[in-house]
């Protein structure tokens, strides 16, 4: 089976992707969801937050939710407002946002080459959300929300890219987040040829965002056995090199019973300790940002305290182990309800409002995590550490669908 094939996506028809697209379903609550999409009756959240049309009480896990997502899948198709392609095609998907552009391809993706981690991963699910998309996709016989992908140096796939991305363009809308979205069809046989074969010759590509999905399609194929497109799962891969991730950073409720001086005097034990009257973004991996008592400090790891293996070595790890387990007390991110994280997208006033509300004591700035990074986590076939990675721009749900024949 190839690596990657060309499909018949369901998408916009032609002017109408300004009221279809929508932001990812796991980046909104049910409220948000409902306030976003108020007005907007053929917005994409009525699909992937089909809850935000039933009574407000309703659990987004109930059956009917997942009976009106199907039924508002219908009725948009019925209405003319989603068509599919007649022919299998790829899609060049490109973001532009804050002055950077990512160029990628949506395709649909082996599962079998997930299986055998050819597509790498680098998190772990969770069963209430893997079951989520399960049910989600069952209900719409369709993958609703691609995946994004990470693909190595690859001269010759950037230049087909380019190359189809010169022609006229089905989609160009700037999202109201300002999110610049486009979106080329490729229908020649040579050229899809040339880019099944190009991306044939990778040795791996990279899950970065959408692990649940990727799971939730695996589980999908394995009850429907057999070949077909539920074989594959919906996916825009891209060069890793373009791709950006930002700070995850986070904030803490309390001192674990020490006054700020004594959280200071401890720091200094394993960082270079310097206060700055200015937000302190971290210029490199073992730099970090803390807030404190209404103040910034600039924290520098001391260099014989980072481990060289692709998981010690990470700004989180780093933090988790000289500061957040020893003297904070928390041994698991994941569950202890005194840290909370924060997405870079906020910024640095984001981490001094949590804390001068009074609601946290002290926050952290890191460094953003490489892409890099990343792979050599997955290649070792290690789990990166919880909420260690956030990938801006994200693609929206909406431009393109896969319809599981």
């Amino acid at each position: 089976m190839p690596l990657i094939k060309p499909f018949r996506a369901l998408h916009p028809a032609p002017g109408r992707a300004a009221e279809v697209l929508a932001p990812p379903y796991d980046v909104l609550s049910s409220a948000e969801a409902r306030a976003r999409a108020a007005g907007k009756p053929w917005s994409f959240l009525h699909i992937s937050k089909p809850e935000i049309d039933l009574d407000s009480a309703t659990d987004p896990y109930d059956k009917t939710v997942y009976a009106k997502a199907a039924e508002n899948l219908a009725k948009m198709i019925a209405e003319g407002v989603l068509t599919r392609d007649a022919k299998a095609s790829y899609y060049v998907y490109r973001l532009t946002w804050r002055g950077r552009t990512q160029t990628g391809l949506a395709c649909i993706a082996s599962l079998a080459d997930y299986a055998t981690n050819r597509i790498r991963k680098h998190e772990l699910t969770t069963p209430l959300k893997e079951d989520d998309r399960v049910r989600q996709i069952e209900a719409v016989n369709a993958q609703t929300g691609p995946v994004m992908i990470g693909y190595p140096n690859a001269p010759a796939i950037d230049a087909l890219l380019a190359q189809a991305a010169a022609g006229a363009r089905q989609v160009d809308i700037t999202a109201d987040d300002g999110v610049r979205h486009q979106l080329w069809v490729i229908a020649d046989d040579a050229t899809i040829g040339k880019l099944s074969r190009a991306f044939d010759a990778l040795p791996a590509i990279y899950i970065a965002d959408g692990h649940h999905r990727s799971a939730a399609a695996a589980r999908v194929a394995a009850k429907r056995k057999g070949e077909g497109s539920h074989s594959y799962f919906l996916s825009v891969i891209f060069p890793e090199r373009e791709m950006t991730i930002l700070d995850y950073n986070r904030v803490v409720k309390d001192l674990n019973g020490r006054s700020a001086e004594e959280l200071l005097a401890a720091l200094a034990k394993s960082f270079t300790v310097a206060a700055s009257g200015e937000p302190v973004r971290p210029a490199s991996a073992h730099d970090y940002g803390m807030y404190l008592a209404g103040r910034w400090y600039r924290l520098t790891i001391r260099p014989d305290l980072v481990p060289s293996d692709p998981i010690g070595r990470l700004p989180i790890t780093v933090l988790t182990r000289n500061v957040i387990e020893p003297l904070l007390g928390i041994k698991d991110p994941r569950t202890d309800k005194r840290i909370d994280f924060i997405g870079g997208a906020r910024g640095l006033e984001g981490l001094e409002k949590r804390v001068k509300s009074g609601e946290m004591a002290v926050a952290f700035a890191l460094y953003p995590t490489q892409m890099a990074d990343l792979m050599a986590v997955a290649d070792a076939g290690l789990i990166m550490p919880p909420k260690s990675t956030w990938f801006e721009p994200k693609l929206a749900d909406g431009m393109v669908n896969h319809v599981l024949d």
